[in-house]
């Protein structure tokens, strides 16, 4: 078999910018046994040990921000005054997950009864693959490869072909900070017949895997003749979010704009359906209008800039292909006059934050994940209502109520499907909440002291005394 050459195109220009190679059939094949090798031994390292290597190098992670942050611009686009932000945002992330794995890992004692010992013991799975994607690159992969290490386990790295370095980079950091070598294997691939061959390794004991439902489907059967293998899949969203009438209209659509259009839009849980009050609603609009007419599109090596380029070509026709049908099928373009809307760089995959207006479920822009800076608004008339078309989606990763009226929220959101839940508040993933896609989002969960369930196995250990 030949090595495939992996190309990164630049977002900004659309000219390559990184090339790596993939895997060669005695990658396939070494990869997989090293990790075995690398993992008999680490496993029988303490818990301490491997807290103290991990708290180091998310330490070196965050030494190194600006150069990981500049990397994460060139390659995905999104501008740099927010990049460092993920660095931050990972290393705390990390840190948590470090102070919950003594509680999370202990030993659980059995029923006890004189003459015996009994316990369960959380052990170590094996060899785990991360397969792990380009928009949020340390944020997600984060919330895998911390509770692997912690839990005793190797892993071995896949990053997105749009985002190179950052397995790289954090392959670097965990050797700076003294991890055993092998512990930690990167390899690059465009192709996913290598992939498949890397998950049907006996030895890969734990598969997850970030990114769309098409590609997830196929990830999950390519583990399916596998008894033993855990599959893991976080996957997409179309997140939902409903205004209700009482709310501090300013600040809900300063909230709004930020939560759909942050990164372009290209988040998991970033808000791609917008239900609004009727009695509010077109106060509610201008609102959103005033809050755009202050963005900047354009370079994201700009502080300035808000808004950069989407990932790639396809995106961005992707999106494109969205407003018009929803146009073509009655919506309304009500997004406000920006110039730099107008004129963004001429090179590049720029696409402007749009506001749509008289939106429905007939339109793609209110069924399937844009992934892109479109803001759909839809008018309601009740709290049922809204709940009924939150609810009306193949997704269910998050979804957001803002009210002023918090215990009425609170009861409100029993009812609506998806993992995580907000209140005044959208597109965080809080650490000690598990993460967790209903419906289409995914299976599994990573974060919180859940997100350790998928890296151990349960052993117990019954012990009678020796009889006299």
């Amino acid at each position: 078999m030949s090595v495939e050459t992996i190309t990164t195109i630049s977002p900004i220009t659309n000219k390559p910018i990184i090339t790596r190679s993939g895997l060669s059939d005695a990658d396939i094949k070494e990869i997989p046994d090293k990790a075995v090798s690398a993992f008999e031994a680490f496993k029988r390292t303490s818990l301490s040990e491997r807290q103290s290597i991990v708290k180091k190098a998310l330490k070196l992670l965050d030494e190194r921000q600006d150069e990981l942050a500049k990397e994460i611009t060139e390659q995905m686009g999104r501008p740099i005054a927010y990049t460092a932000i993920e660095i931050k945002t990972a290393v705390k992330r990390g840190e948590y997950l470090v102070k919950i794995s003594d509680e999370v890992l202990k030993d659980t004692d059995g029923e006890p009864e004189k003459g015996f010992k009994r316990y369960i013991k959380k052990v170590p799975v094996g060899p785990v693959l991360i397969l792990f994607p380009w928009n949020y690159p340390y944020l997600t992969l984060v919330n895998s490869i911390v509770p692997a290490l912690l839990a005793g386990n190797s892993v071995v790295l896949k990053p997105s072909p749009q985002t190179p370095t950052s397995a790289e980079q954090v392959q670097r950091a965990f050797s700076d900070a003294g991890l055993p070598e092998g512990v930690i294997q990167v390899f690059h691939s465009g192709s996913f017949v290598n992939i498949e061959a890397l998950m049907r390794s006996p030895q890969i004991q734990v598969v997850c895997f970030t990114g769309s439902v098409a590609n997830g489907l196929a990830v999950q059967s390519a583990a399916s003749d596998r008894v033993a293998v855990r599959v893991g899949l976080e996957l997409g969203g179309k997140d939902p979010a409903y205004i209700r009438s009482d709310v501090d209209v300013k600040w809900a659509a300063e909230e709004i704009v930020d939560g759909a259009v942050f990164n372009s839009g290209q988040s998991c849980c970033s808000v791609e359906r917008v239900y609004v009050d009727e009695k509010i609603h077109d106060e509610f609009i201008s609102a959103m209008q005033d809050v755009l007419k202050g963005y900047k599109l354009g370079d994201p090596f700009d502080k300035s800039t808000h808004v950069g380029p989407v990932v790639s070509k396809r995106s961005a026709e992707t999106i494109r292909s969205h407003i018009k049908d929803a146009l073509e099928k009655g919506a309304t373009d009500a997004t406000p006059e920006n110039e730099s809307f107008r004129s963004p760089p001429a090179e590049g995959n720029y696409v402007a934050p749009t506001l749509l207006t008289n939106v429905n479920h007939d339109m793609a822009v209110m069924t399937e994940e844009t992934f892109g800076p479109v803001i759909p608004v839809m008018k309601v008339k009740s709290d049922a209502e809204a709940i009924r078309l939150m609810n009306d989606s193949q997704f269910g990763l998050t979804a957001s109520i803002w009210t002023k009226d918090v215990a009425e929220a609170h009861k409100l959101i029993d009812d609506v499907e998806a993992g995580t839940v907000f209140v005044n508040r959208c597109d965080y993933p809080a650490p000690d909440l598990a993460w967790v896609g209903w419906k289409d989002s995914g299976k599994g969960q990573t974060l919180s002291k859940f997100g350790f369930d998928q890296f151990v196995k349960l052993k117990s250990y019954h012990i009678k005394d020796y009889p006299k």
